[in-house]
């Protein structure tokens, strides 16, 4: 379990009863401001406890709602547009508008990580807004596993989240051309 400076304050009383717990090997400390009570944590756990707002978003989101192999170098993740800039080499952080935050959150358990994600139906309406930004043969081989789970995926979910969005006429088109 990866614990904060702050719970382990709660849990141990002071910075003294920390220090010692790390002394017997009662707990670990894995970076600054980080400790958990297994020696080797996944990076995904210590992001998703260190930036307890950020949502997991576009190739980290395709390659855990397995709609692609290719692992991501770094781990997109989304904040509020007001959000302050991450200083953290392991992220990409990209800044969403508040109106479209939220939308499509849901919450994923993955080994000893439990992390906000977006759903599938908010990964393919992401998916159709970077279509230019990202590489060609990599958004053909997702859109290509998007229609291979067409029948699992809530259709009405993703026209409603089509029509929230900027750019909505041609989201609704590009998903009419490409998907359904």
């Amino acid at each position: 379990m990866v614990l904060t400076y702050k719970q382990c304050i709660e849990k141990f009383n002071s910075d003294y009863g920390i220090k010692r717990a790390i002394r017997t090997g009662e707990i670990y400390q894995i970076e600054r401001g980080i400790y958990s009570n297994q020696k080797h944590v996944s990076t995904l756990a210590i992001l998703s406890t260190k930036y307890p707002d950020a949502i997991v978003t576009l190739d980290t989101a395709f390659y855990y709602h397995e709609l692609t192999d290719v692992v991501p170098d770094k781990y997109y993740i989304a904040t509020a547009e007001s959000a302050r800039k991450l200083r953290d080499t392991r992220i990409k952080q990209i800044f969403v508008k508040n109106a479209i935050l939220d939308i499509g959150v849901t919450t994923m358990e993955r080994g000893d990580a439990f992390f906000c994600i977006y759903d599938r139906e908010r990964m393919l309406i992401e998916l159709l807004r970077y279509k230019n930004k990202l590489p060609y043969d990599y958004y053909k081989e997702i859109l290509g596993n998007y229609r291979n789970i067409i029948n699992e995926l809530d259709i009405e979910r993703i026209q409603e989240y089509a029509s929230i969005f900027p750019k909505s006429k041609m989201i609704s088109e590009a998903l009419d051309r490409e998907v359904f």
